[in-house]
């Protein structure tokens, strides 16, 4: 994949670990087999009636659209030379201190630059600021933790080489020092702190240190999105921490966030990485139904252009589909249609097709139920 979080995340940032996730649980089994064959050409034929897209239109790269300006920005930066990097110097310096969009758009250029880096070291030469300019130490950063996952690849440990973990590590460990650079270049800018959780995910931080770690980047931004996303992903089982410390952090952390922060994700989240089940009895709660209410109101209260807000309408639209609230997931999908580099589609190698089966199952069920009340309406009359 060739961008995070949004995944992210990114990342994020989240994209990194994305085919590292283990398990089958990303579309429940039976969801078909419950909602008879929406999944199908009826499925397929009642969400084109919607003006929903079909896979082969549904956008792999991006969880939903970039903010205004973002995608020329991203296809100078692509172009390289001096037009390259004072593109991505002038991205960066017209965000200024917004953290969320920095941290996207630095995680952005650094995904381009772990696969050619020529237009990072020509801003390193040739940048009023040289190699001391925050920003472009930042995006250095980023692309060092970036190319070492990249090196060290998607798959088990079993299949991994000796030679790919040995140079996943040394990069991780040559990250430490770049991003201590970045964050001491840019104090109050919690971005570097970011990018050392997937650092400190690589090389196994105890918790003791991953502590330290938050508490550095809670103090200069508390409810920052892919922050929390990243750090979910250290305490959860398969990485390092549990289930119960996944989903203490993430409660804790949505309990504490203000409306419109985005945060009520973080328990869905967590859920979703930890579920083997194969039906949807897990989901349906009255646990997961108040989850998904406070995602929600969360989501309704959250400023329309925050960029992260496109990842948790995602996961409303697969939880609020899987326990049967179709006519309210059908309102999520209308929202993202269109994008699908984003939880739960991005565990699966055909993101866009596990999207449209599930999304296509809640607009059969749409249709379903109007035809049969318009068919009541009818036979009342």
């Amino acid at each position: 994949m060739t961008v995070l979080l949004w995944i992210l995340g990114i990342l994020a940032v989240p994209t990194l670990i994305a085919v590292l996730w283990l398990g089958g649980v990303f579309v429940k089994e039976f969801a078909a087999q419950m909602k008879g064959t929406g999944g199908g050409e009826d499925g397929a034929e009642a969400a084109a009636q919607l003006g929903l897209l079909p896979a082969e239109r549904q956008n792999t790269e991006y969880a939903g659209p970039l903010p205004a300006g973002w995608q020329t920005a991203l296809d100078t930066v692509r172009g390289g030379g001096d037009g390259g990097w004072k593109a991505a110097a002038e991205l960066l310096r017209g965000i200024g201190r917004d953290w969320e969009r920095r941290s996207l758009a630095a995680y952005l250029l650094a995904d381009m630059s772990a696969e050619d880096d020529g237009w990072l070291l020509a801003w390193e030469a040739d940048g009023p600021g040289g190699p001391d300019d925050p920003d472009a130490a930042l995006v250095r950063a980023r692309s060092t933790v970036i190319l070492a996952w990249n090196i060290r690849g998607g798959q088990r440990a079993k299949n991994t080489t000796g030679e790919q973990f040995a140079g996943f590590h040394r990069l991780l460990q040559r990250s430490r020092e770049e991003i201590a650079r970045a964050a001491a270049l840019s104090p109050d800018d919690p971005t570097p702190y970011v990018t050392e959780i997937w650092t400190a995910l690589g090389l196994g931080y105890p918790h003791s240190e991953m502590d330290k770690l938050w508490s550095e980047l809670t103090a200069r931004d508390p409810h920052h999105y892919e922050a929390h996303y990243s750090a979910l992903q250290y305490w959860c089982k398969k990485w390092r921490g549990s289930q119960e410390l996944a989903t203490e952090f993430a409660e804790r952390a949505a309990a504490s966030a203000p409306l419109g922060s985005l945060l009520t994700v973080l328990p869905l989240i967590a859920h979703f990485e930890h579920d083997e089940s194969d039906d949807n009895k897990a989901d349906r709660t009255p646990e997961m139904i108040a989850r998904v209410n406070a995602g929600l109101a969360d989501a309704a209260a959250a400023d329309p252009t925050h960029p992260r807000l496109p990842e948790l309408r995602h996961l409303l639209a697969y939880y609020l589909s899987l326990q049967d609230r179709d006519e309210a997931a059908i309102e999520q999908f209308r929202l993202v249609d269109g994008y699908v580099d984003a939880l739960p589609w991005r565990y699966r190698t055909e993101m866009a097709a596990h999207y449209c089966l599930i999304r296509n199952l809640s607009a059969q069920a749409v249709a379903s139920a109007a035809a049969e009340q318009e068919a009541t309406g009818v036979g009342a009359s």
